[in-house]
């Protein structure tokens, strides 16, 4: 029942929007039933730093306690690998005749970020800080990493598309002017929407005030869509967290289940500090796709990513706690 309303609540907020109406005549849906999971996650010393250079035998996955077999693994944006069925790794070569039976090699190679930016009069103050810090954050991006930006206010726009040429996204950022009432997360439902049509790795930043006045859909609701698509949310708050502690429980609960991460930046250059952290936090992440075992849960699955041998004791990994099975509609 609760995707369902996800769903209707979803339609709604569509049908409201005239320009992505005038754009899609089908139904939307936010299910597309995937098979394959896709699995990002960082791995740290006790010191916080990122650690590299772990092959796909330090990892054993599992899904409800059940060992997964890892399809693909990949460091960063280097070429992925293809784990045979005795265990050993070679790079994932795919030809003309594979292309048709799935994905490219290139989807597994660097990032899909969309950035989501809050344009609404909340955000008069300091908007053009924020946009600088956008645009710093995007020409910092690996080559192989595509960009994204939607502007939100009560209706979101799509300021750029998703592109590998990010001068084309700082141009749509530029574009942005603040105003109107802020409906955060009826944006956020939209463009989580528009990154489940995405194959790879992708992920949301979130650059926000923080309050939402206009919104049809709770922010919970929209976290189980994120959570279910395997989409991390990194949220940036310019707000001080105990000015809003709504705002900023919603931005700690959103981004811990979907293995993103939350900053409360008020000043300029700690917004800098933040998207430079995300930065860092993408460039130094690992990713594995697999094709889950049997499995009768229905529910919620809980993912663990173990690290194998005495090294466990010394690092930490940080991750999605889990999914549901996605249905078709």
């Amino acid at each position: 029942m609760r995707r369902i309303w996800i769903l209707g609540a979803a339609a709604a907020v569509l049908s409201g929007t005239a320009w992505l109406v005038a754009q899609e005549t089908t139904r939307p849906t936010f299910r597309v039933k995937v098979d394959m999971v896709v699995l990002n996650f960082n791995v740290t010393d006790n010191k916080g730093r990122f650690v590299n250079g772990l092959k796909p035998s330090d990892f054993r996955i599992l899904e409800d306690g059940i060992v997964q077999k890892v399809n693909t693994f990949a460091e960063g944006n280097k070429t992925p690998l293809q784990i045979q069925e005795d265990g050993s790794a070679k790079p994932l070569v795919v030809n003309a005749e594979d292309r048709a039976k799935g994905p490219a090699v290139d989807t597994f190679v660097g990032t899909n970020v969309f950035v989501l930016f809050d344009t609404s009069n909340y955000m008069y103050r300091g908007f053009v800080y924020a946009s600088d810090a956008i645009a710093d954050f995007i020409r910092g991006l690996d080559r192989a990493d595509s960009v994204a930006v939607y502007t939100f206010s009560r209706n979101l726009s799509r300021a750029a598309g998703l592109a590998k040429e990010h001068g084309e996204a700082i141009i749509g950022l530029r574009k942005a002017v603040a105003g109107d009432d802020a409906a955060l997360y009826n944006a956020l439902l939209l463009t989580l929407r528009d990154a489940s049509k995405v194959p790879g790795r992708k992920v949301v930043i979130v650059f926000s005030n923080g309050p939402d006045n206009a919104s049809m859909v709770a922010p919970d609701d929209v976290r189980a869509v994120a959570e279910d698509e395997g989409i991390p949310i990194y949220v940036i708050s310019t707000n001080d967290a105990s000015k809003d502690p709504v705002s900023s429980s919603v931005f700690k609960r959103i981004s811990t289940r979907t293995g993103g991460q939350v900053y409360f930046a008020k000043t300029w250059q700690k917004q800098v500090e933040a998207f430079e952290s995300i930065r860092e936090s993408l460039g130094n992440s690992y990713t594995v796709t697999y094709y889950p075992q049997q499995n009768p849960n229905d529910g919620f699955r809980k993912i663990s990513v173990e690290i194998v041998g005495d090294i466990a004791k010394k690092y930490r990994v940080r991750a999605r706690p889990g999914y549901r099975p996605q249905s078709g509609f």
